[in-house]
């Protein structure tokens, strides 16, 4: 009852004192200019500015929730910001769910192995390379399997280089580009075209053009790939741990995950069998008060999320799917 009161008293202080307009003013010109926004006359940017402000008053009670401890996570305003969540689905979201899956290719994990760490993060093993920006492409397919390649990469070589998820935007035919795609499809494609180019030798465009690979550009290539049995988070903590990065899929259509920026991420809204977002696991861990996350890459540029990060809720019911979709090369 006491939580209760506070909430509704906190919720009445909101409503009494709404966000003022001449900060709110403010706010907007600092927000664009930060994010180099330009509009198309002054129809646009109403328009633009009407969800931009949708958005900072939901945010606002969000944090305002977080801070009585009812979420265990807070939101931030980013790059997304004058954007609707199903504008955001619609252009940064692309990963589309196989129809079939090679069931022969399954990962196995040995449960007669020692006791896998409390937390790992590669990111200080030195095998993730910096956070991307996949733009207005559907091509976090590409990104998330690079990042998984790139990983594999520097744990057989010792090189940590960036590979190009151009290369499988415009070459992996059994996806459409910046219309969506599966990372199963780019293991194969770069196994079968046996190589991938560096991003060096093919830099990102963010939107489909003819395929280019230049062998003299080929940096890293793989022998196949193994899936995570559907659903199993152990098995994926027992792949991030053996293996390294993994590439995953979640649903990341709601507007919790769009504006997250610290915290564990746990909104039991999302949806675990509508996955629609690729991204990549590349650790894991356990918070001083015992909540256990995923260490998750997103391709959003450093502006969304923690510096392009986010940690998500493990073993709680699969929160988001993450271990439906879940894939990564051999090397």
């Amino acid at each position: 009852m006491l939580l209760c009161g506070c909430v509704l008293l906190l919720l009445g202080s909101t409503l009494a004192h709404p966000m003022d307009e001449v900060s709110l003013d403010t706010e907007w010109e600092n927000w664009k200019t930060t994010h180099n926004k330009e509009y198309n006359g002054l129809d646009e940017e109403g328009i633009r500015r009407a969800i931009w402000e949708k958005n900072m008053r939901m945010i606002e009670a969000h944090n305002q929730e977080a801070a009585l401890g009812m979420h265990s996570y807070e939101l931030g305003m980013n790059n997304l910001g004058d954007m609707t969540s199903e504008e955001v689905a619609e252009k940064m979201m692309g990963l589309q769910v196989p129809l079939n899956r090679d069931r022969g290719n399954t990962f196995v994990p040995d449960n007669t192995v020692e006791r896998l760490p409390k937390s790992i993060d590669y990111r200080r093993k030195g095998m993730v390379t910096p956070v991307k920006n996949q733009g207005s492409c559907g091509s976090c397919w590409a990104f998330s399997s690079v990042g998984a390649l790139e990983g594999q990469l520097m744990k057989t070589t010792g090189k940590l280089v960036d590979l190009s998820p151009q290369n499988l935007v415009d070459c992996v035919t059994e996806n459409n580009g910046c219309g969506g795609g599966y990372m199963t499809n780019a293991f194969n494609y770069v196994r079968d075209n046996q190589g991938i180019d560096s991003e060096a030798a093919y830099p990102y465009i963010g939107q489909d053009e003819t395929c280019a690979y230049n062998v003299s550009g080929m940096t890293a290539s793989c022998r196949g790939y193994k899936e995570i049995p559907e659903g199993n988070e152990r098995a994926l903590t027992v792949a991030v741990a053996k293996v390294g990065p993994v590439s995953v899929g979640i649903d990341a259509t709601l507007s919790t995950f769009q504006f997250y920026q610290k915290g564990v991420y746990y909104d039991r809204n999302c949806n675990k069998d509508d996955i629609n977002h690729a991204v990549l696991a590349v650790g894991y861990g356990v918070t001083p008060k015992g909540k256990k996350y995923w260490i998750v890459k997103n391709s959003w540029s450093e502006s969304w999320g923690n510096k392009g990060y986010i940690l998500m809720a493990r073993n709680r019911g699969n929160l988001c799917g993450i271990a439906n979709l879940a894939s990564y090369p051999i090397m």
